[in-house]
């Protein structure tokens, strides 16, 4: 490049990209797309101030890698100049492959498959175009590079993605709980055995990141708005295929239309149907949503309303199971007010559960690394016992209908 590029973040100020390939990627029409994709689906429904974007994210990302590798190389920590590139590029791409309102379409757009699956078939198509430049990025991503902490910094419990989402989400949603320390969690990042480690001085840190990931899973993530906002949504897509389906052609993009007729899985998913998911974004659900408002069908001209008029149904939410007998009665009340049959009743009540584990230590630990090299797991080094009980799952149970139905 001629000169270096910067971007204005609310977050970290200017974020700086020298890298010739990497501002190429960013310029790219696939990664341009992030730009229309929201970071937190629809939780500006509950926090109106959370209408940041996956491309927001990305660039957090790629300013925090350039924190993480100075520190690591002041601790004397090799990483050549191909290995940072190839960080960079992971982290820049590692959220690529969201489709519409990121995690609450995952399964509705196309079937069986993840979004890191997505992500890596866009490094792929990438790292042909920019001729095999993203190769590294690729193994690093994929955790088959020899290097592991080099993956565990783009995956893993204490990752760059957590690092920047937390701080970001919290900003942007307002909830101050969830405002991690990212700075001195990095200042005290560390490699043993080419594994990556947390000097012991930020145990504390570390605490403070494993809480406020709880506090803004069960105040912001899992709230139960968004929660129910997000199902809806997920019910809508349904339906419009159902409707598809059956003949009817519902106003939409020509890239939803062709996702709602094909019932694509992974197996499916090549570079054509790639390039026909990179034309999928959060204006294509809304502008169908605000078309289908009027549709002829109740169903899906009722969801849709209560999205677009920010209209929910009544949630309840509790830790035990909901009684057969009070759900029984519930769709009784329902299927006679709004005088629908039995299919049409699933997509107006429904039951579901949540489950949240802030830490867990069976597969991807947290390693403390004490200065005569020890190494402990966060909940043996802590003396908190409030972490060791966050590594236990919680479960919620949720119950869905219409407002103003029941007594």
């Amino acid at each position: 490049m001629k000169k270096i590029k910067i971007f204005n973040d609310p977050i970290y100020g200017f974020i700086t990209i020298q890298s010739a390939i990497v501002f190429k990627i960013i310029e790219h029409p696939y990664f341009q797309r992030l730009r229309r994709i929201s970071q937190m689906g629809l939780s500006y429904l509950v926090y109106p101030g959370a209408n940041h974007t996956r491309f927001h994210h990305a660039l957090g990302g790629v300013y925090l890698m350039q924190k993480v590798i100075d520190t690591l190389r002041m601790k004397n920590v090799k990483i050549s100049k191909s290995e940072e590139e190839a960080l960079y590029i992971a982290i820049l791409l590692h959220d690529i492959g969201h489709g519409p309102f990121s995690h609450t379409l995952e399964h509705s757009i196309v079937k069986n498959i993840q979004h890191e699956e997505i992500s890596l078939h866009f490094m792929e198509f990438l790292n042909k175009e920019f001729k095999e430049k993203l190769s590294l990025a690729i193994q690093i991503f994929k955790g088959e590079y020899s290097r592991e902490f080099m993956h565990q910094l783009i995956s893993s419990q204490l990752d760059i993605d957590r690092l920047d989402y937390l701080k970001r989400d919290s900003f942007y949603s307002g909830v101050a709980e969830g405002n991690i320390n990212s700075e001195r969690l990095i200042a005290m990042l560390n490699v043993k055995n080419e594994n990556l480690v947390i000097d012991s001085k930020g145990i504390y840190s570390v605490e403070k990141f494993i809480i406020a990931r709880r506090l803004m899973y069960w105040q912001v993530y899992l709230h139960k708005t968004s929660l129910i906002a997000e199902a809806i949504l997920v019910k809508i897509l349904k339906r419009a295929k159902e409707l598809t389906k059956l003949g009817d052609k519902l106003l939409a993009s020509e890239a939803l239309q062709y996702f709602l007729k094909s019932n694509i899985d992974k197996n499916d998913f090549d570079n054509n149907r790639l390039h026909l998911f990179s034309k999928l974004d959060d204006n294509d659900i809304i502008s169908a949503l605000k078309a289908w408002c009027n549709h002829k069908d109740f169903v899906l001209s009722s969801l849709c309303k209560s999205i677009i008029n920010r209209k929910l149904p009544k949630v309840e939410m509790q830790n035990q199971k909901f009684s057969k007998n009070y759900f029984d009665k519930i769709e009784k009340t329902v299927a006679q007010n709004l005088s629908i049959n039995k299919e049409q009743l699933q997509y107006f009540v429904f039951k579901g559960e949540i489950k949240n584990i802030a830490y867990s230590s069976v597969n991807e630990r947290i390693n403390i690394l004490y200065k005569n090299g020890d190494i402990a797991d966060i909940t043996e080094a802590s003396d908190n016992l409030n972490i060791q009980a966050l590594s236990k799952s919680v479960i919620k149970y949720f119950i869905c209908y219409p407002k103003g139905l029941l007594n």
